[in-house]
């Protein structure tokens, strides 16, 4: 059954705060922000709020979400209708500077977040955050339905070694909060100290996935073209620190996966009988960019059968141990750099651990991974108890 959620846009529209009123208004969001007339936040806030609008900020991929790839850094602007600046937040810097909140009393956030650690729109609304508290700024959140659901917990604590601007506090792979709660989790746990308020969503349910939520979806990043992209992105996301095709450059980002290799007959007659709630069916695909761009890759496209069943992140990690064990002379992991870090391995990065690593390329029985994390997402899943805003 199909229910109609209304977005923290939405409630801002019906309900506009009286705490908005007169204060210069800052805006970050991509094209994702939008409400069900397809009518963006920009313009709702500027018919809310005329004349009060003085700076907009971008997170990764940039304010109309042009840019590809990790790195690939989005440059400042003006925006023609309002004639106000656009600070990317994904540039020289990644952490706003005094001097552009030096146009702003209040920062408003719009941004669809994809539950997953390794995504780094949180990590741009938590510097955001942190700004704000030092120089004495309010932020508000409009909060937006976590597209993987908000009961599934899964994955490693991040190992605050391996912090960075893919995981810059220990939470695990798939964290099951909203954009809301998971800003509220930072500011408090972390001393961040920001006047944070969240407008929150009418008739969302932690059960929901994307598709119970009446909404429809339009892709915050280029390669989470579908719900279905995100709901394999918490596992698929680790070939990134790899030589294997995550699906960029092709139609179905992170939903298949390959190289040109693979043998998928012996990989997936094992994987099948470990990996639940999902089928892999062998493909053949040509990236039109990135890795093996114009090679034919030998791969698989995950169809998930279960949604209750199927654990994204520990499918990825046993697929990467199966790849590695059959072609030890072909897997690689890449180099640094990744996400400005230019000393650690990425892998380490995205997994937020170096143990796992080591673990799968020991070939060690990687099931009991589950059992070894699971007392962290214990203790995690409690304490984000404390900031959940629905039942």
């Amino acid at each position: 059954m199909t229910h109609t959620v209304m977005t923290g846009l939405e409630n801002l529209k019906t309900n506009p705060p009286g705490y908005l009123k007169g204060k210069r208004l800052g805006l970050l969001a991509n094209p994702a922000s939008v409400d069900k007339t397809f009518t963006p936040s920009l313009e709702i806030i500027n018919r809310l709020f005329p004349g009060q609008l003085t700076a907009l900020f971008a997170p990764q991929h940039g304010f109309y979400a042009e840019k590809q790839d990790n790195m690939i850094e989005s440059d400042h602007g003006i925006e023609p209708g309002l004639n106000i600046p656009v600070f990317s937040l994904y540039s020289e810097t990644r952490i706003p500077t005094p001097q552009m909140f030096d146009k702003i009393d209040t920062l408003i956030v719009d941004i669809q977040d994809v539950g997953t650690r390794v995504y780094t729109f949180i990590y741009t609304i938590s510097h955001c955050i942190e700004m704000a508290a030092k120089l004495k700024k309010t932020v508000v959140i409009l909060d937006r339905p976590n597209p993987i659901g908000g009961l599934q917990v899964e994955g490693n604590i991040l190992d605050p070694d391996y912090a960075s601007f893919v995981g810059r506090f220990p939470i695990p792979m798939r964290h099951g909060l909203t954009v809301g709660e998971i800003s509220q989790f930072f500011n408090r746990e972390f001393d961040l100290g920001c006047d944070l308020k969240i407008i929150p969503m009418k008739g969302w349910k932690r059960s929901m996935y994307w598709q119970d939520t009446g909404l429809v979806w339009l892709p915050p990043s280029p390669n989470l073209p579908t719900p279905l992209s995100c709901m394999v992105y918490p596992g698929q996301v680790i070939f990134e620190g790899t030589n294997i095709s995550e699906g960029r450059g092709t139609t179905l980002p992170f939903e298949q996966f390959g190289a040109p290799f693979l043998d998928t007959g012996a990989i997936g007659q094992i994987a099948s009988k470990k990996i639940k709630g999902a089928f892999l069916r062998p493909i053949n695909f040509e990236p039109t960019s990135g890795k093996w761009q114009q090679q034919v890759c030998r791969g698989f496209h995950i169809h998930i059968t279960s949604r209750k069943e199927f654990r994204p992140y520990l499918a990825s990690l046993l697929l990467m141990q199966l790849i590695l064990k059959f072609h030890p002379d072909g897997f690689e992991f890449k180099l640094p750099p990744y996400e400005y870090e230019y000393e650690l391995m990425p892998i380490d990065l995205i997994l937020g651990s170096r143990d796992i690593r080591e673990k799968i390329t020991r070939m060690e029985d990687l099931t009991a991974l589950e059992t070894h994390w699971q007392e962290g997402v214990a203790q995690f899943i409690a304490l984000s108890k404390n900031y959940y805003l629905y039942t």
